[in-house]
This record gives C-alpha cells, sequence and structure tokens, in this order.
C-alpha cells in the first residue's frame, strides 16, 4: 500500500514552508508524500524550489515535483515485486559504471593538466588545406546587410547610398541612421551567414536562392508597412568549399578531438607499459602458460 496527502493538504503543506512556517524548527516533520516505506518531505521538495518566486509558481513546481517523485517510486516497488533477485542485483553495472566514470575523471584531469590546447592559425590554414573534400557548403551562404524601415520615415535613394559605402565611417553612418530610424537591421559584412536567416526577414518568396544570388546583389522590397533593402556584399552557394573564416572554428575542435584521442592513447599505452616494466599484472592463459 502507499499513502499520498490529498491534493489541497499537499499545497497547503508546502505554502505553509514557503512563509517559513515550521514545527519546532525542524520542517523535516512534514511528510508530504509515502510510498510505501519511503517518505518524501518538505524540506526535500522546498530544496527544489528556486527562491524568490510566487507562491502559485513555487506550488506548481513542488506538486509536479511531488508527482513525479510517486510515479518513480511506484514504478520501483512494482519492479522490486516483478524481478528476481538475480534481475535485481546490479552489483556489476554498478561496479562498471564507477569504473567508467573514474577512469573518466582521471582522463580528464589529465588533459586539463598535460594536454595543449593551443591550436594557431596556421595549424587550421594547413588542416583546411589538406583536407578540402571535408569542408563543402551545405548551404548558401552570404556577407550582407539587411535593414527594415518603416515607409513614412524610409529615403531609399539615401538607405542604397549608405549600405554602398563599407568603410568604418560609411558603416558608421549607416548604424546610426538605422538606429534612428530603423524597425530591425543587421550589417553581416564581417561575418558569414546563412542566406535562409535573410530571406525569413524579407517579405516576398526566392524561390531559387542559387540563381537568386548569382543575377543580384540587392534585393529592394516594400510592403504596406515597410521598406526592406538587403545588400549582398559577398556569396557562396550550396557544395562551394566553405570560406576558411566560416569552418575554423569547426577545424579548430576537430584538430583538439583528434589530439585528445591520441593523446588518451597514448596515455593507456603509457599505464600498460609501467605496469610491464613494475610486473603489475598477470595474464593466465588456458595452457597454464603464464606470462608477465
Amino acid at each position: 500500500m502507499f499513502k499520498i496527502r490529498p491534493k489541497y493538504g499537499t499545497i497547503i503543506i508546502v505554502a505553509l514552508l514557503f512563509v517559513n512556517c515550521t514545527i519546532n524548527n525542524n520542517s523535516k516533520e512534514f511528510i508530504v508524500a509515502e510510498v510505501g516505506d519511503k517518505k518524501l518531505y518538505a524540506t526535500d521538495v522546498s530544496e527544489i524550489v528556486p527562491p524568490n518566486l510566487v507562491t502559485e509558481d513555487s506550488l506548481i513546481i513542488a506538486n509536479d515535483y511531488i508527482q513525479k517523485w510517486v510515479k518513480q517510486e511506484l514504478l520501483i516497488k512494482k519492479a522490486n515485486e516483478n524481478l528476481s533477485y538475480e534481475q535485481k542485483d546490479v552489483s556489476h553495472e554498478l561496479q562498471d559504471y564507477r569504473n567508467s566514470l573514474i577512469i573518466y575523471k582521471y582522463k580528464n584531469e589529465l588533459m586539463k593538466q598535460r594536454m595543449d590546447t593551443t591550436v594557431t592559425h596556421s595549424q587550421i590554414e594547413s588542416y583546411y588545406q589538406l583536407n578540402p573534400e571535408n569542408f563543402n557548403l551545405n548551404k548558401n551562404i552570404v556577407k550582407a546587410i539587411f535593414i527594415k524601415i518603416p515607409n513614412e520615415v524610409a529615403n531609399p535613394s539615401l538607405l542604397k547610398s549608405l549600405v554602398s559605402d563599407t568603410s568604418d565611417e560609411g558603416l558608421g553612418e549607416l548604424r546610426d541612421y538605422c538606429l534612428q530610424y530603423a524597425k530591425g537591421f543587421d550589417i553581416f559584412i564581417d561575418n558569414w551567414v546563412d542566406f535562409e536567416t535573410v530571406k525569413n526577414n524579407i517579405p516576398n518568396e526566392i524561390d531559387d536562392a542559387a540563381q537568386f544570388l548569382t543575377r543580384n546583389n540587392q534585393i529592394e522590397l516594400e510592403d504596406s508597412n515597410y521598406y526592406y533593402l538587403v545588400r549582398i556584399q559577398e556569396y557562396k552557394l550550396q557544395n562551394d568549399l566553405a570560406p576558411l573564416e566560416f569552418v575554423a572554428n569547426n577545424i579548430k575542435n576537430l584538430i583538439l578531438n583528434q589530439r585528445k584521442i591520441k593523446f588518451l592513447k597514448q596515455i593507456e599505452e603509457n599505464i600498460y607499459t609501467e605496469g610491464i616494466r613494475n610486473n603489475r599484472f598477470k595474464i593466465h592463459y588456458t595452457d597454464k602458460h603464464e606470462t608477465k
């Protein structure tokens, strides 16, 4: 049998906790729910509720936790009742998990202390040049300027003049203008972005993005409320070789991952060699031949 407090009783108990009402300063005495001989105390529930929440939100989180606790304990109870002793014996799995966790923590600590995590630009560039087949684009990317501005304040000729000047001074003037008048704007000329990001911000559909990009370096549109201007500075099409700057971070992660694999393999080999040198293990073969 299991017992659980009535819904409103649970709410009242938890609410009392959050207004700092306790019995003899020991809220451990509040039992919120029971399943068999397992008990859930109000202090256990209060620990998972973030501070400074309004009472209603606190109660929602608390009662959700109580329901999940009850369901989990019921599953555990049902499993214990229906599995054999052998099936419930998880000591081997626990030992394997403990061993794996200790090894994982040890390897991580060694990597923190000893592994070189510096990846230079020349290493990234070299990897890029040696493996170009790995860096074909799977999407169209652009460097662009996007502006969305209310029709009543839009000055298309001025805006087109501003976006054509990509000097620091020109971009500064463009930003000042957009901050004053634009509903939204982005200047993507120092980094590559997915062309879909640009398309999603304009009202008209572009069916063939690749064809459009090869034929246009500017998009000028207008709807009932806004004027849109997109200036395409550069573009790369799907299946083109990705620009180095676009994949530099990915290459850095690839280099670090390869370095990590090599480092961990070397650690295992070093420990094995040390074990041989110090006679720390024996291998017993079925023919009784013994090797150290």
